[in-house]
């Protein structure tokens, strides 16, 4: 059964860093994209930043500049660098994976930006 554990959230003051982490584990297959979504109250999901396993990214706009995902093949993980958080960062934050076309979705991890 494919998991995927994140790690890393937590409080941070405005123009702070973190660096989320996400293994998928339980598969004999590499995910062909890993990624990070995040979804604040009363909002829906939101696509943050991907990565696929030949190394190509795609970011929101909101974080373009700021945040930078990175994997790391061997280990079927991901990280996300978040540099320059805003109060508007604040959400839970999902790691994404596809495997084999199918979509796993870790338990999430709690980012919140406050002074």
């Amino acid at each position: 059964q494919v998991q995927l554990v994140e790690s890393g959230g937590g409080l941070v003051q405005p123009g702070g860093s973190l660096r989320l982490s996400c293994a998928a584990s339980g598969s004999l297959f590499s995910p062909k994209t890993m990624g990070w979504y995040r979804q604040a109250p009363g909002k829906e999901r939101e696509l943050v930043a991907v990565v696929t396993s030949g190394g190509s990214t795609n970011y929101a706009d909101s974080v373009k500049g700021r945040f930078t995902i990175s994997r790391d093949n061997a280990k079927n993980t991901i990280y996300l660098q978040m540099n320059s958080l805003k109060p508007e960062d604040t959400a839970v934050y999902y790691c994404h994976a596809v495997i084999l076309g199918y979509q796993y979705w870790g338990q999430g991890t709690q980012v919140t930006v406050s002074s």
